[in-house]
């Protein structure tokens, strides 16, 4: 069936096929869809649901999650997407508008200084840099949002720490190596993300995005607010584990993270 942003976006042809270049972009958009659909029912229908997607770029996934969850599922969303880039930014927004995609918007921005709504309801960062992730995790966790789907990328910052660390000698045979080092890194870092995530009061999975032949950055956190699930209270000692689990971690490699600090900020201004 022919899609318009798919056809603007390049993916699919006036026909409806796919273009066979960009299969590899159609299975992602669909894979990014499944994720949604599982979280469905944590979502309200009876009201305006606001959904952030940070770092959007092209806005392939953007587009699909306003077509998928609006016009096949019929809830009503006001979906924002923020990306540095002007000229795609402006380029997206003439598409909405083309598309009548009325609750669609596009702006230019930084991650780190929005402050354009108190409310969201899902938090989306498919690839944001190094500890643009960060940044936009403690945003989603400072509003309280229900849903957050994260697939992070170039993970640099833990790497340039662990040269000094007691815990970073103890790896010779993995940090020596400046390919391991580099998936090491990325590994501790997304695993601290997520413990992060469960310390601030969600259930947090660690899933593969989409198959390791077409990306290596294929990690996706799906975190879901314990108190957003009505069969789930909210359990203070999970919370508490991971926080210790943390601990343990960062005292080991002497790690430092963006994303501590910016968490750590949200509870000492409550």
């Amino acid at each position: 069936m022919p899609v318009p942003f798919l056809q603007d976006l390049g993916v699919m042809t006036e026909d409806g096929r796919i273009v066979k270049t960009r299969t590899d972009k159609f299975r992602q958009i669909n894979r990014f869809l499944e994720f949604i659909e599982d979280i469905l029912p944590r979502l309200d229908r009876e009201r305006e649901l606001t959904i952030l997607d940070f770092g959007c770029g092209k806005s392939y996934l953007t587009f699909a999650m306003y077509y998928y969850l609006h016009e096949l599922k019929g809830y009503d969303i006001r979906i924002i997407g923020l990306d540095l880039k002007e000229d795609v930014i402006e380029h997206c927004g003439k598409l909405a508008e083309k598309y009548g995609y009325e609750k669609l918007t596009f702006l230019a921005g930084d991650i780190a200084d929005y402050t354009g709504t108190d409310h969201v309801d899902m938090v989306v960062t498919l690839h944001a840099c190094d500890t643009a992730t960060d940044y936009a995790l403690s945003k989603a966790v400072g509003w309280q949002a229900e849903v957050i789907l994260s697939v992070p990328c170039c993970q640099h910052e833990l790497n340039g720490q662990l040269s000094g660390s007691s815990g970073g000698k103890n790896l010779a045979p993995v940090l020596d190596y400046g390919l391991l080092r580099e998936r090491f890194a990325a590994l501790v870092t997304d695993g601290l993300r997520a413990k992060y995530l469960e310390s601030s009061g969600y259930e947090t999975q660690v899933l593969e995005f989409i198959d390791m032949e077409h990306t290596p950055k294929n990690i996706l956190l799906r975190a879901v607010r314990r108190d957003a699930d009505p069969g789930k209270a909210p359990d203070r000692r999970k919370a508490e584990q991971a926080a210790e689990d943390i601990r343990k971690c960062e005292e080991f490699l002497q790690a430092d993270l963006t994303l501590g600090r910016l968490l750590s900020d949200i509870r000492e201004n409550k």
